[in-house]
């Protein structure tokens, strides 16, 4: 048997797989604004102290403004701080859109995203003016977010969190996510996973909304 006709459930991640992100735009947004070291942001320091507590919902906004200005050491305004930080958010294709909606008539479909609250209020803005959904959960069967849970992948809690909520079986819940680490985690669970990677996009992994049966799907 295929693992294409085992499949009964799929979960997709949301940066580089449904939104198109180029986080280099952040990078230069913040040099403009006058932030000559950049690379402190890719720090593990930054990373442990700001950015995962960010994603998990342990700071709230204003407290991860306050540790930009620490970081960079530049009074830069909340408002600054919001439009650099949402520059690497691209955009969401309609077609993709459409694909989920195709996808969602075959499969029950979830959202699982390491995300914070800054991007979604923009995730959320352009989901409802660009296509009509009031909120993620219209679009998907439920929609999840790490800061919303207080968990973020790869961490396994997260993954055995959607699992247990929706009695999914891990051997035939496929997961969809552009990074390896993410991937190596689901796998390590029992789920089947793609590692999504360029130039193969998600309309490519689906005929009329059914997985197509040359996948890899390991």
């Amino acid at each position: 048997m295929k693992a294409q006709s085992s499949i009964s459930s799929i979960i997709f991640d949301f940066g580089g797989v449904i939104l198109d992100i180029d986080p280099q735009q952040t990078l230069l947004a913040l040099k403009n604004l006058g932030v000559e070291n950049t690379g402190i942001f890719q720090s593990k320091e930054f990373q442990q102290q700001v950015m995962e507590k960010f994603e998990r919902g342990i700071l709230t906004p204003e407290i991860f403004r306050d540790k930009i200005r620490d970081f960079v050491g530049i009074p830069l305004q909340d408002q600054d701080i919001d439009d650099a930080w949402n520059a690497l958010l691209l955009d969401i294709p309609h077609e993709r859109i459409k694909v989920l909606e195709e996808v969602k008539s075959h499969y029950p479909i979830f959202l699982l995203s390491n995300s914070n609250e800054i991007h979604y209020d923009v995730y959320v803005r352009d989901l409802q003016l660009r296509f009509g959904y009031r909120e993620f959960d219209q679009l998907f069967t439920k929609s999840y977010f790490s800061f919303d849970l207080h968990l973020s992948k790869p961490d396994p809690e997260i993954f055995e969190f959607v699992l247990y909520q929706h009695r999914l079986k891990p051997a035939e819940t496929l997961f969809i996510d552009d990074t390896l680490t993410h991937i190596e985690a689901a796998r390590s669970l029992g789920l089947k996973t793609i590692h999504l990677q360029k130039p193969l996009r998600v309309r490519d992994l689906f005929t009329g909304g059914i997985l197509r049966d040359d996948l890899d799907i390991r």
